[in-house]
Order: C-alpha cells, then structure tokens, then sequence
C-alpha cells in the first residue's frame, strides 16, 4: 500500500503534549484515508515516558541523540516513506482539515510546499509584546529571505526535500526560515510558490513563556539577538536544548 504522508514529530521529553499532538494527527487523517498517514516521532534525549506513548498511538519512533533540531528533523524525513511530508512540533496541534489542505495545494502543481500560521494556546500582553518584538527583530532576516515565510508546521514532497538537501545540520536555530528560503527558491525553478495553509492552522503551546516568564524575550535582549544568527551554540543551548 502507498503512503500518502508522513507526519514527523520532533520530541524532547514531552510526555505532557505529544498525547493531544498525535491525537491532532489522527483526527486530521480520517480526511485523508487515514490508513495511508505514517507518523513518526523522533525521540531526542528523551528521559520521560515520550516514546512509549507515542508508540500506544501507532506511531514509528526513532532515537535521536543529536542537540540540533535540523538534524532531528532530518533524521525524521529521511526514514519516511510518504510522498508528502509533514512536519510538527509535538507541543503543537494541527485542525482537522490540515491534511487534506496540505494535499489539495500540492496536487494542484502550484505550490511546492510552504507552512501555516500559528496560534497561542494562551495569550497575555506579555506574550503579544514579545511576538511583536521578536517579529521586528527578524524582519531583517526576512528581507534577506525575499518576504515573510509562513513556518510553524512545514509542508512539502519528499523529493523537493531530497532536492534542497533538508534541514541545514550547520544551524542551531532559524533553520526553519533557512528551510523556507531554500525550499521557495527551489519551487521557483518549476514555477511553483511557497505557500501558506488559508484555512488550517496550529495551536502551538505557550510553553516557553511558562517557563521563562512572559516578558523573558524583551529582558533578556541580548540572549534573544544571540539565538537570532542561528549560530550561537551557547545560546541555543540556554533557550532550546537544556531545557526540560
């Protein structure tokens, strides 16, 4: 039988989220056939119970060790067998149509992949401060990359992602927008747009905020900036990858 999807998710001890995320999945597949939807969870360093409940949900889970997320997505990708991949935080979920979006952009040959846009499970003035500073610190960056490029939850044929050669395993951070450049020139070539999901969207959790404080990004400016060049090994440590 053929695979339509693979739904990779990226996990670091997250035996909180990754129930409501796969559930998500689940719910989005029956638009789809859901038997032709793959899920596969990339446990990285995970010391909680993450893997077994990933695996009481049907899922494919693969051991990473690696503090990159590039390369934890990549690893996800690479063993997938769907045409059409899909990738998503396991704190994050997906709406019920999103699937079946993401098939219907693709199959029209206009659009070579692209992201959605996401949601906060929670709001405060905090949190909206932060978003509006963090956006004007990257808008540099985005005029770098030609315009602002939806991510949170990317979408794209597994051979586009063979062609582009994944997740760039050099960056620490922002690999997702350097994704989204590559993967916009790429479909550029074939006359295909990047695009963005019109009607689905994710609920992503406002975990990071609960953690540091909801006004951490604006104190903490110079740590922010730092995690912007996407190369800052220190940085991304301290916000990403020692975390949890």
């Amino acid at each position: 039988m053929n695979t339509d999807f693979t739904v990779v998710v990226p996990a670091h001890n997250e035996e909180k989220y990754i129930g409501k995320c796969l559930r998500a999945v689940r719910s989005a597949a029956k638009y789809v056939a859901p038997d032709n939807v793959e899920i596969i969870v990339v446990a990285n360093r995970c010391t909680d119970h993450t893997a077994a409940i990933a695996e009481r949900y049907g899922a494919k889970v693969l051991t990473n060790e690696e503090k990159c997320i590039a390369a934890v997505r990549n690893a996800g990708v690479r063993a997938a067998k769907g045409r059409i991949i899909v990738t998503v935080d396991a704190d994050s979920l997906m709406t019920k149509y999103s699937l079946a979006e993401i098939r219907s952009m693709l199959e029209s040959r206009k659009y070579v992949g692209g992201g959605t846009n996401p949601k906060f499970d929670r709001m405060s003035l905090g949190i909206a401060a932060s978003t509006l500073y963090v956006a004007l610190n990257l808008i540099p960056v985005m005029v770098k990359n030609g315009g602002y490029l939806s991510g949170a939850m990317f979408w794209f044929c597994k051979r586009d992602f063979d062609a582009i050669g994944g997740f760039d395993e050099s960056l620490v951070s922002l690999e997702d927008m350097d994704f989204a450049k590559r993967l916009k020139a790429h479909g550029r070539k074939s006359g295909r747009k990047y695009g963005t999901l019109k009607k689905s969207y994710v609920t992503t959790s406002a975990r990071k905020f609960d953690e540091f404080g909801d006004w951490y990004l604006i104190r903490n400016r110079r740590l922010t900036k730092r995690i912007f060049t996407g190369r800052d090994r220190q940085a991304a440590d301290q916000f990403y990858y020692d975390v949890r």
